[in-house]
């Protein structure tokens, strides 16, 4: 599955539909500290942190990708249940981490404690996790 990933700058609204269909399975965890999908959203959406899969034109799974000097950190990963388990996620972080190194800095993925989809992506993906307290 040839899925492009790129940075989320103008979401159509097609991209918004799908961005709300990615999120509406996601645990209630993956949210914090936001209150929810809406504010997840709208908040991605207004700082442009937002990254996504995109795969025949349709959004597959996103995440936030928030940029430092020489850290960046991507948090709210989620895939769409339909489309899980065929390398989406894989590949938003492989990309994500050639990003972060063309930049000049590493990628760790970011997760409240104690969640072992996190920590299992994190493992073999072979990328730092950095857990987050509350």
């Amino acid at each position: 599955m040839p899925v492009i990933v790129q940075t989320l700058e103008d979401a159509s609204y097609q991209d918004q539909q799908d961005l709300q269909k990615i999120y509406r399975d996601a645990p209630e965890w993956l949210f914090s500290p936001f209150s929810g999908e809406v504010e997840l959203i709208e908040s991605a959406l207004a700082d442009g942190t937002f990254i996504a899969g995109r795969f025949n034109d349709r959004l597959l799974g996103a995440a936030r990708l928030q940029r430092h000097r020489d850290v960046w950190y991507m948090s709210h990963l989620c895939v769409r249940k339909v489309t899980r388990r065929r390398g989406v996620a894989e590949r938003m972080v492989n990309q994500a981490q050639k990003m972060a190194s063309q930049a000049g800095a590493e990628l760790r993925l970011r997760a409240p404690a104690g969640h072992l989809e996190a920590q299992a992506i994190a493992a073999r993906l072979q990328v730092p996790l950095e857990v987050l307290t509350t």
